[in-house]
């Protein structure tokens, strides 16, 4: 699997897909299913118990995923000390590996990778966070981006400095998840220090070569870059006129009455360090007023700095306002919800594939099934979905669930199924025959 670039990489194309997950609790997809009165009240209960074995075996099957990527990660975690991982081997090699698991894991749960195109696109759009930002992404290695589901909410956008609203309707994405890769240690030798400064500025330093995990729910299409690691707030024209404005009206009249004074000031001072020879009274009160207004342009000064690091602070408390309250796990922590996320659509696409193949009058072809599983998804529960036909038909076949003649599918009845389920889950903890 090629490395994405620095950025966000992906097909440009997925912006434009229907979402893939299937957003039913599994409780609700057996009970809308079996409320369609195509099963008799025994083949109901045979249906439930295929259902539960099939779950069984997806949760055992995806516990030896979770070891994998676990195991992949183990020298790349930013929270181990590297000193206590012992030999690495070859860290490209096992870098690749974590990458292609990961990447494996959130696209079985029906999460697609965002293009840089609909990044840039998203930049331009009116967001929550209503702060200009830098997401300096040069600073690492690879920065990916993932999204599943979407929904449109209702944001009142500030005019006419607040004193008017109006409403505008933006893009949110129900999950969202940050991979972020830095550069290993040999890439950064030669402006190590350029990095690492970077990397740790205003935050947590992250050790060279570690790679970050980060699990979002509820974020606007145009917040996205916040999300980025190291995001810097950037003053808007706006905060600069304020300030510049503000300095240039309470400074410039400072600095014309201090243009008078200063050679006043400069004569003096030489007078008591034994430069010039004498000074008239109304010399001594001009310096001193000189000297005034010194303190008061500092202060001024003072005041101006302060000013623009109150504002830089409320804009950055925007951003956290914004981004903490929906990051939900981080690193290794994210890795069994997501295992538990691809499961369960695993699960859910091979079931609704099997019932429909099942009450089906003759085999369907794969289009025929696709299009009826989408049919039967919108009609009895609501929800638009790209179904996956395919990763549904991978899932049965292996189980021995599914046949296949003349490009026509079918799937054995249900008593024949609970067998071969029955038998797949012994090979499980069958011991081996000695030799």
């Amino acid at each position: 699997m090629k490395e994405a670039p620095v950025g966000v990489g992906g097909d440009a194309a997925t912006a434009a897909l229907r979402d893939r997950v299937i957003p039913l609790r599994k409780s609700d997809l057996i009970d809308g299913l079996l409320a369609r009165g195509q099963l008799d009240e025994a083949a109901q209960a045979s249906f439930k118990q295929l259902a539960r074995m099939l779950g069984a075996i997806f949760h055992y099957q995806y516990l030896g995923e979770l070891e994998r990527l676990r195991e992949a990660y183990f020298h790349f975690d930013p929270e181990l000390d590297p000193q206590s991982c012992g030999a690495a081997g070859d860290l490209e090699a096992a870098y690749r590996i974590l990458s292609e698991e990961f990447v494996r894991v959130l696209t079985d749960a029906n999460f697609v990778e965002i293009a840089h195109d609909e990044i840039t696109r998203a930049f331009a759009e009116r967001a929550r966070v209503r702060v200009k930002i830098r997401a300096p992404v040069e600073d690492y290695r690879c920065v990916r981006m993932f999204r599943r589901g979407h929904h449109t909410e209702t944001i009142e956008i500030p005019l006419w400095f607040g004193l008017r609203r109006r409403p505008l309707e933006v893009v949110v994405y129900d999950d969202v998840v940050l991979m972020v890769a830095t550069k290993p240690e040999a890439t950064t030798s030669g402006d190590s220090g350029k990095a690492r400064g970077r990397a740790g500025r205003g935050g947590q330093k992250v050790r060279n070569g570690a790679v970050l995990f980060k699990y979002f729910r509820h974020i606007a299409r145009a917040d996205l870059k916040a999300l980025f690691p190291n995001v810097r707030v950037m003053m808007s024209l706006f905060d600069n006129l304020t300030l510049g404005v503000g300095a240039l009206v309470g400074g410039v009249p400072i600095m014309i009455k201090l243009a008078s004074t200063f050679t006043v000031l400069f004569v003096v001072a030489g007078f008591y360090l034994g430069v010039s020879g004498t000074v008239r009274d109304n010399d001594i009160e001009q310096a001193l007023a000189a000297l005034s207004g010194l303190f008061a342009l500092g202060a001024f000064l003072l005041r101006q700095w302060g000013n623009f690091h109150r504002q830089s602070l409320i804009h950055q408390k925007q951003i956290t306002d914004n981004i903490y309250y929906r990051n939900v796990s981080n690193n290794a922590g994210i890795f069994a919800y997501m295992i538990g996320e691809a499961e369960d659509q695993d699960w859910k696409e091979a079931l609704l594939a099997y019932y429909c193949l099942l009450v089906a009058q003759t085999p369907p072809t794969r289009e025929a099934l696709d299009a009826q599983a989408e049919e039967l998804l919108a009609r009895v529960f609501g929800v638009s979905v790209d179904f996956e036909i395919d990763d549904a038909l991978a899932r049965l076949k292996p189980l021995d669930l599914l046949a296949e003649t003349d490009s026509r599918l079918s799937v054995p009845p249900l008593a024949d199924a609970l067998a071969r389920l029955d038998k797949e889950w012994k090979d499980f903890f069958a011991v081996p025959a000695k030799g």
